[in-house]
Formats: C-alpha cells, structure tokens, sequence
C-alpha cells in the first residue's frame, strides 16, 4: 500500500455513508424491498450498511494506529511504551462520537410539537444550535460559544413573549443507537488492537462469536417458556435492554428490543475486528523473492508494487467468499439476524464488506479508474458530519409546519413529496425520488467542505 491516502477506503465508506442516508430518508410509503430492514430474520442490502461502516472503521484503526508501536510490532515490553496520549485519543474520539449521537436526539433542548411558539421561530433556535455543533467540530471555539448564546437567547425570548417551553424529556433518551454503538465498538476494538496481534484478535473474534452464539442460545429468559432468537421480546439481548436501559430508553420503533443493544454489541466488536485485520493485510509490505543470477532480469519497484497490490486484492476475494459461505452455512443454525447481530450476520456481512473493498481497491488503486468514485470519497472523508447533520436535517423537515394542499398542516418533507414528486411519479418512486434528491443536496454542500479541505472528525 502507498504511503498516500487509500482512495479505495474513502470511497468505500463514501458509499456506506451514501446508502445510509438514502435508506434512513424515504418520502413516505411503500419503499422498494432492498431499501427495507429484513422484517426479523433475514438479510437485505441495506441490513449491509451498518456492519460495513463498523468494518471500514476497524481498517481505519489498523492503518492510523498501526504507524505506532504495538505488540506485534514490537517486544512485549511496547505496552509500556504506548504513549498516554494514545489512549486519551480513544477515549475522547469514543466520547465525542457517543455526545453527537445523544445530541442528535437532544436538539433543540425542548419538545418541538409541544413547543406553542411560531415554527420559525423554533427552527431559527435549532439552526442556530445546529450551527453551534458544525463550529464546535470545526474547532471555531469562539463561533460556536456565540451560536449557543445566540439559540438560548432565542428560547429564553419565547419564554419571555410568553410561549409554552416544554423542556426535552430526558426520561425518554434513547442511551443506545447508531453513533452511540459505534462509540462503543471504537473504543473497544481499539483497545484490543493495540494490545493484541493478528492472531489473538482472531481468537478473540472466534471466542465472541461462539460465546454469543452459545448464551443465546441456551440462557433461559425470565418471563418466557421458550427462549428462542425467533421471539424480539424472549431472546437474552432483548431481556437485558429491558431490563438494563429499561422500555423508556430503548428505541421507540422495538418496543420490546433495540437493534443497537448492549449484549449485540459485543459481537459488533467482532465485525469491527474483521476490518482491523483487513486493514493489516492491506498495510503489510510482501516482498518479490527470485533467484538473483545472470539470467533473472532485475525486478522495478512499480512491479514489484503492481505484485503485492494484486496479492491483496486476491487475498480480499478470497477470504471475503470464504466467509460469506462459512457465514450463510452458519445461518441455519443461528439465523441471519441484524437487530441481534448475530453471529452468522457478522461472517456474512464481514464477508460482503471483504468482497466490496476489494473490488473498490481494485478498480480505484489497482487500475487506476477514480473518477466514477468522486462522489463517493466527497462523502468519505466526511461521512461523520454527513451522519449528523444530515440526521438533523430529516427531523427538521419533519417537524416543520406548512399548508398542505387540503389545507391542513403538514410537515415540510410531506409537503414536498404531494406537490413535488408525486404529481408526476408513482407512490414508490416519488418515494425513491425524493430520497435521491435529499442525498444530492447533500453532495453539494459535502462537496463545498472538500473543495476548502475542510475534514469535520472527532
């Protein structure tokens, strides 16, 4: 691997990131299938996307962390010499990313619908919260401490003119969710990078996988005469969300379970480990060895490049359809499942992500094709704020209030879809169409943060 930046990982996550966005905002109802969670059991495209960006973030781990001493690189005695700032980094990274998750959820500090104060005047507040956090990633301290004062302000004159303020109910926060679980798998994977090789994280990825599969399977449930993984409410992880975060922290749409858990997220550590050790391969330099006498012509380095590059893609192919059979053999027995994050659903999709980034690296830094991927590594290299604020904006067109064309009051992405995209297109495709159109958008303004370099991390 060359000591730039792998444009093939940009773009892959630019893709994950992408597809994300699609599939979180449809227009309404009904969506095409493959844009569709599996109902339980069972797995779609985008039942992909997830599994894809904690593997992404495990090579990323392999390639930052890897420059610094570890134990595979190293003596025993280079757990020692970890630098503290090393793990102060993990540990504010992880909790930065889990704060944007539940700030997500927390904006704009009061209930929106419950708020009787003009609409505009509350989305003024949220924008302006909204700009607060995009400063505070950009590390314009200044900027966003006068944003913040500028949204209280604004909620402190809509008390003041007399309109009922209702607070943000923390007693319904959801603990866990996409940012939070991968705050979690971050902190976790990195940990473990750092202190063990190659051949212990496959070790520990076989003994979570096989652990989980086993407690799953035969730790009894209270309450339930059968557990059983067919059940959302009478399998372990379920249990413990309910009975850990409890039913008012867990996500809405569950009821009984949330798909980013506690207990699941121990094998969505694995998943993230898959791409740690993906990211070693990727890293590794292999070296040509040939006979050296009069008749072997002397080898160029761009060939020798061209050999160790191809040995990888190889690598990725094959490992990536080695586990995508392993993990569907697997699924007979422990189902395909994302909301438990089974541990058939890790092989599988650990697999699919081996099959995409070869393919991706391929075509990109192999033979050179980048321009189809442009989009793609645009959304990348900042598909953090992508998440975020792009989140932020879907709940604001949904929460805002314009005349419908009966006369009644409908949120704005409703009112988009009656007079933009379903005169002319049918329910699904207006559905469809209005999704594409929400990513687009947001290409353009990601590509304005990429034209300046502009990279928003934690």
């Amino acid at each position: 691997m060359s000591e730039g930046r792998l444009i093939s990982l940009d773009a892959f996550r630019g893709m994950t990131i992408a597809a994300m966005v699609l599939v979180n905002n449809p227009g309404g109802s009904p969506v095409y299938g493959p844009l569709n969670h599996a109902e339980w059991h069972g797995l779609t495209p985008t039942d992909w996307i997830f599994p894809f960006f904690l593997f992404i973030i495990g090579v990323s781990i392999a390639i930052s962390l890897g420059r610094r001493p570890t134990v595979s690189q190293g003596e025993r005695s280079s757990r020692e010499k970890l630098s503290t700032n090393v793990y102060l980094k993990i540990l504010t990274r992880a909790a930065s990313i889990y704060l944007l998750g539940a700030a997500m959820s927390i904006l704009p500090f009061f209930q929106f619908q419950a708020t009787d104060a003009p609409d505009f005047a509350k989305v003024v507040v949220w924008l302006l919260l909204t700009a607060s956090l995009f400063f505070l990633l950009l590390r314009k301290y200044w900027w966003a401490l006068g944003l913040l004062a500028a949204a209280l302000a604004g909620i402190a004159w809509m008390n003041l003119a007399g309109y009922n303020v209702v607070p943000y109910n923390f007693d319904t926060l959801r603990i866990m969710g996409v940012l939070q679980r991968i705050a979690l798998v971050y902190l976790f994977t990195a940990i473990i990078f750092l202190h063990t090789t190659w051949r212990q994280q496959v070790g520990i990825s076989a003994v979570l996988l096989l652990g989980y599969w086993l407690i799953m399977s035969v730790v009894p449930v209270p309450g339930c005469d059968v557990t059983t993984i067919d059940d959302k409410a009478c399998n372990l992880a379920a249990y413990l969300d309910r009975l850990i975060l409890t039913e008012n922290h867990i996500w809405r749409g569950g009821k009984v379970y949330d798909p980013e858990g506690l207990l699941s997220t121990i094998p969505a550590i694995v998943t993230c480990l898959s791409g740690v050790l993906t990211g070693r391969w990727l890293a590794r330099n292999d070296e040509v060895r040939v006979q050296n006498d009069e008749t072997t012509p002397a080898l160029n380095s761009s060939f020798i490049t061209q050999h160790s590059s191809l040995n990888k893609v190889a690598g990725l192919f094959f490992f990536g359809t080695i586990l995508l059979a392993v993990g569907y053999i697997w699924s007979y027995y422990f189902a395909l499942n994302k909301a438990l994050w089974t541990s058939s659903y890790v092989v599988v999709t650990s697999g699919l992500a081996l099959l995409v980034l070869g393919a991706c690296y391929w075509l990109i830094d192999l033979k050179g094709y980048k321009k189809w991927a442009w989009p793609f590594v645009v959304f990348g290299v900042n598909a953090l704020p992508l998440f975020v604020f792009s989140g932020i904006a879907a709940r604001m067109l949904s929460a805002y209030r314009v005349t419908g064309i009966d006369g009644s009051p409908v949120s704005l992405s409703r009112w988009s879809m009656q007079n933009i995209f379903l005169p002319v297109l049918q329910p699904i495709d207006a559905s469809l169409a209005f999704a594409v159109t929400f990513i687009l958008i947001w290409l353009g303004l990601m590509w304005l943060l990429y034209r300046k370099r502009i990279y928003l991390k934690v």
